[in-house]
Parts: C-alpha cells; sequence; structure tokens
C-alpha cells in the first residue's frame, strides 16, 4: 500500500511540473505571467525570463520567438531573423538583448483579435550543441473594450455657468439689476423734489431785487 501512494505522488509530482511550463529535473524553462489584461487602444507588457543548465558555446546565437493562440500557433515574432507577423505589423517590441535571460514583449495599439495565449520560445546554443524550449501555459491576454469619456472645454464651462448665472430659477429676478433700479429711482425722485425749490428761490431772489 506504501508503495501505491509513493507512485502516485509521483505522478502527480511529474504533473505539477509539466504545467508549469518548465522541467525542474533538467533546470531549464521559461516563465511568464499566466493572465494579463489590456484596454483596446493601448499597450501592454508580457515580461519572460528564462534558464537553463546548460554552458553556451562561445557564439550562443540566442534567439527569442512567440507564438500564440495555442502552443503550436503560428510565430508572431522571430528575434533572428527578423520576422513580426502582419497582423501585428509595427505593433510589436522585444526589449531583450543577448546574453541577457529575461526581457519584456510590448503589444502596441491593442486590438480586440489579440485577445489569445502567448507563448515564449528559447533557441540557444550550448557546448552540448542547440537546445530549444518553451513555455507551457502561456500568458493569457484579455482585452477589454476602452471606456469613452467625454470632457467639456473650459470655454464650455465657462459659458454654461455664464448662463446658468444669467437666468437663475424661474420666478427670481437678478439681484444686481434689482439694485441698478433702485438707484435709478432714487436719483430721479431726488431731481423731482430739489427742481421746484430750485424755480421757487430764483423767482424769490428776482422779486427781491
Amino acid at each position: 500500500m506504501t508503495w501505491i501512494l509513493l507512485l502516485l505522488q509521483s505522478a502527480a509530482c511529474l504533473q505539477a511540473g509539466n504545467s508549469a511550463g518548465s522541467n525542474r529535473v533538467n533546470g531549464f524553462g521559461v516563465n511568464q505571467p499566466v493572465n494579463l489584461s489590456g484596454v483596446q487602444g493601448g499597450s501592454i507588457e508580457i515580461p519572460f525570463s528564462f534558464y537553463f543548465p546548460w554552458e553556451l558555446a562561445e557564439d550562443p546565437q540566442m534567439r527569442i520567438l512567440w507564438r500564440w493562440k495555442h502552443f503550436h500557433g503560428e510565430f508572431i515574432y522571430n528575434s533572428t531573423p527578423p520576422f513580426i507577423h502582419k497582423h501585428f505589423k509595427n505593433r510589436l517590441i522585444l526589449n531583450w538583448t543577448q546574453p541577457q535571460t529575461s526581457g519584456v514583449l510590448r503589444i502596441l495599439n491593442l486590438k480586440k483579435e489579440d485577445q489569445s495565449t502567448y507563448f515564449c520560445k528559447i533557441i540557444l546554443n550550448t557546448r552540448e550543441g542547440m537546445e530549444s524550449w518553451q513555455s507551457i501555459a502561456g500568458t493569457q491576454l484579455i482585452i477589454s473594450s476602452a471606456i469613452s469619456t467625454t470632457m467639456q472645454s473650459p470655454s464650455i464651462l465657462t459659458s454654461a455657468i455664464i448662463t446658468a448665472g444669467l437666468e437663475d430659477t424661474e420666478g427670481q429676478r437678478n439681484p444686481s439689476l434689482v439694485n441698478l433700479g433702485a438707484m435709478v429711482g432714487v436719483v430721479l425722485a431726488t431731481a423731482v423734489l430739489i427742481t421746484p425749490v430750485c424755480v421757487l428761490m430764483i423767482f424769490l431772489w428776482g422779486k427781491q431785487r
């Protein structure tokens, strides 16, 4: 019974190692995030790193390739010789230089059709010969629609504020206009009262002479 449990445990460990996209027993693999999300019209960066146990040749000839859709999907990028899939024309940038073991694939101007799974593949020359391996799980990229945000210009906002201030609520008068009317009324009333007095004083002064 003990032997059966040990065999089952070994099988489970082996399966877990394969699903992680690496071979820990032999010491090589590719690390990528499992999920990423982006917005249409924006950009996204898919980081990656890789490791291996072999000693590099004098000329490593390291190459980075990317697939999409599934593990055996078509290639969308090749560092050497340079290649970019027509769907991603002028939209892919690989930030990596030999002999680095990590980098970033950047996708510009995201489209809804870019929603897929992306797999990084490594090819390099060792003292034992050419070796290649690839991420098993890859990175699943989810693309969401851009949120439309409409903002009014300052001139429109200023106009709206002025209009609101002039119109105010129905049935109310503008306080500034009320004050101006009151001032005009006072001036006219004063003129009406003073004019007869002045005429009377002039008349009496002339009569005395």
